[in-house]
């Protein structure tokens, strides 16, 4: 498990994640970006609710549809919002990721993107398995019910 670090400010939350999927475990990891595309993500311009993770042929952990959209003050640099970017665990915690994804339903979801307290753009993922459709409806119930209850408090 990563550590928790104090996190500076949250970007933006995948809340269809925790809808769709069952998170288990989750980890903190470093994306490299350009220039232009921390400071839209420090104009909150980012989404992350149809990304997710994946080992290319390499074994590169990347994220795939995490759209940053384009800097408007970024001069000539090229920007492309739809390119896939890189992300940074440490060595254990990618073998442990690798090691999960061998079993049958795991993926990997983005669940968060935050700055971290020493101003880097970091994106807690989550190993996450699929929830069927009574499950869904479980959830649904669950979240109505808590919201009745805090009501009459």
């Amino acid at each position: 498990m990563a550590k928790k670090k104090q996190r500076e400010h949250s970007i933006t939350r995948n809340k269809r994640a925790f809808f769709e999927y069952t998170v288990g475990e989750t980890f903190e990891a470093g994306i490299v970006l350009t220039g232009a595309e921390i400071k839209s993500i420090r104009d909150k311009k980012v989404s992350i609710s149809e990304g997710y993770c994946f080992f290319d042929v390499h074994g590169i952990f990347k994220i795939k549809g995490m759209r940053i959209s384009e800097f408007k003050n970024a001069g000539y640099a090229q920007q492309n919002p739809d390119r896939d970017k890189l992300l940074l665990l440490t060595k254990t915690e990618l073998k442990k990721v690798r090691n999960k994804l061998k079993d049958q339903g795991i993926t990997i979801v983005p669940i968060e993107v935050f700055i971290s307290s020493q101003g880097f753009a970091k994106i807690e993922i989550g190993l996450a398995k699929g929830k069927k459709i009574h499950d869904k409806r479980d959830s649904l119930k669950d979240k109505d019910v808590n919201k009745e209850i805090k009501k009459y408090m």
